[in-house]
C-alpha cells in the first residue's frame, strides 16, 4: 500500500500501541467517523499493512524471563544448511525470534528460558546437535528499556 497518508499512519501508530482499542474510540483518537475509520483499518488490513493481532505476554509470569541473544554461525553457506537450521529453530519452543543475518555469522537468534539451567539445556541439546553450527556467541538480556514488539 504506497498511497498511506497522515491519518493512516495515525491509525496503524494507534492499533500498534493498543490492539484492542474499539473502533469508536479509534476513529475519535484520529479524527473520523467510525465508518470512515473502520473502511481505513479494513484497507490497511486487506493490502497486507496490518499482518494481525495478538496478544503481548508478560514472559516473567510465565516462568519464562531469561532472554538470551544468540548469534549463530554456520558451517556452510548452502542454502540446505540454512534449511536445516531454520527447521530446528521452528522445532525450539524457547526460539522466539529467529533472523537471518549480515555480518561474520548468519543468524540471531531471541531465546527466551526459565533460568540458566534451561538456556544450558537449550545449547548443549539443540543448537549443540546440529551439524550445520559452527559457532555459538550468546549475550544474556540484563534489561530492556525500548521493546515495541507486539
Amino acid at each position: 500500500m504506497t498511497n498511506m497518508d497522515a491519518i493512516d499512519r495515525r491509525i496503524l501508530q494507534e492499533l500498534e500501541a493498543d490492539g484492542r482499542i474499539t473502533n469508536i474510540q479509534l476513529a475519535e483518537r484520529v479524527g473520523l467517523s467510525p465508518s470512515a475509520c473502520l473502511r481505513r483499518v479494513q484497507a490497511l488490513e486487506a493490502a497486507g499493512v496490518i499482518a494481525g493481532y495478538r496478544a503481548v505476554l508478560d514472559r516473567q509470569r510465565l516462568g519464562t524471563g531469561l532472554i538470551i541473544f544468540v548469534l549463530v554461525g554456520l558451517s556452510g553457506q548452502l542454502k540446505k544448511h540454512a534449511e536445516a537450521f531454520e527447521r530446528a529453530m521452528e522445532d525450539s519452543p524457547e526460539v522466539r525470534e529467529c533472523h537471518n543475518i549480515t555480518g561474520s555469522v548468519e543468524y540471531l537468534l531471541r531465546v527466551e528460558v526459565a533460568d540458566l539451567s534451561a538456556y544450558k539445556r537449550f545449547h548443549s541439546e539443540t543448537l549443540g546437535t546440529l551439524s550445520q553450527v559452527s559457532s555459538i556467541t550468546s549475550h544474556i538480556c540484563l534489561c530492556s528499556s525500548k521493546d515495541l514488539r507486539g
